[in-house]
């Protein structure tokens, strides 16, 4: 005879079969008798550390290059601002030195610009009576002397050369001349001597001559231009009278 159960639930169960599920317990039970293996817990233990390692070294890689990169641009930064700066310095520097070599040169030509209105003042003040002057003329050739050139201003130059004053050449003379007193050509080559100004007095030659029908002696002088102490020379003021 067969029985229909109409009513769900009251049935009878259905039975488990082998082998037809996953056997949780079973697993669970395993890994716990596996955890006592000392060279699981190792390798579990050494992957740990590894992992941790590896995230330190990559947080404090990472750090590094965040201020690596800032440190880059802070410092291209102040290059980019600091280099024109630094034109404008050298351009200004190589002004100066330029300006500063003009001024040497001229200085070097100012102070050479008395050395005749000197020489000729000394021989005027030595001459000794009824001695006279015929002729007067440099015998040393002098070269204009050259501003020295300005550094460039990319260069490393801190300065300009000054101009060396003792590169130009000594104004040398011969002085031509005549007197009626032997004595007195004596006394004019002492005092020219004794000046300041004048150096390196040599009589080069003496000679009877005629002037006018009388005699008398031509003399020639070689002599040099020396710089003069400079307490030796004095200075007073220029008055101009106005009218």
């Amino acid at each position: 005879m067969i029985e229909i159960n109409l009513l769900p639930g009251t049935g009878k169960k259905p039975r488990n079969r082998s082998g037809a599920g996953i056997n949780l317990s079973g697993m669970a039970s395993g890994l716990v008798s596996k955890v006592n293996d000392p060279l699981l817990l190792s390798a579990v233990a050494s992957v740990l550390v590894a992992a941790l390692v590896i995230g330190g070294m990559f947080w404090h890689q990472r750090a590094q290059s965040t201020a690596v990169n800032e440190s880059l641009q802070k410092a291209e930064q102040d290059s980019i601002n600091y280099s024109g700066v630094i034109r404008e310095q050298r351009k200004a520097q190589a002004q100066r030195d330029s300006v500063v070599a003009q001024v040497n040169l001229i200085k070097s030509f100012d102070d050479k610009r008395f050395v005749w209105p000197h020489i000729m003042d000394e021989v005027s003040r030595a001459l000794p009576p009824y001695t006279w002057v015929t002729s007067m003329v440099q015998t040393n050739i002098t070269t204009t002397a050259q501003a020295p050139t300005p550094p460039n201003a990319k260069g490393g130059k801190s300065g300009p050369p000054a101009v060396d004053s003792s590169s130009v050449p000594r104004v040398q003379f011969r002085l031509i001349g005549n007197t009626v007193d032997i004595q007195a050509l004596t006394r004019f080559m002492k005092v020219l001597e004794a000046s300041p100004f004048i150096e390196n007095v040599q009589l080069e030659r003496s000679s009877i001559i005629l002037v006018d029908g009388k005699e008398v002696t031509e003399f020639a002088l070689s002599a040099a231009y020396q710089t003069p102490d400079p307490s030796s020379i004095k200075t007073v003021p220029v008055t101009l009278s106005v009218r």
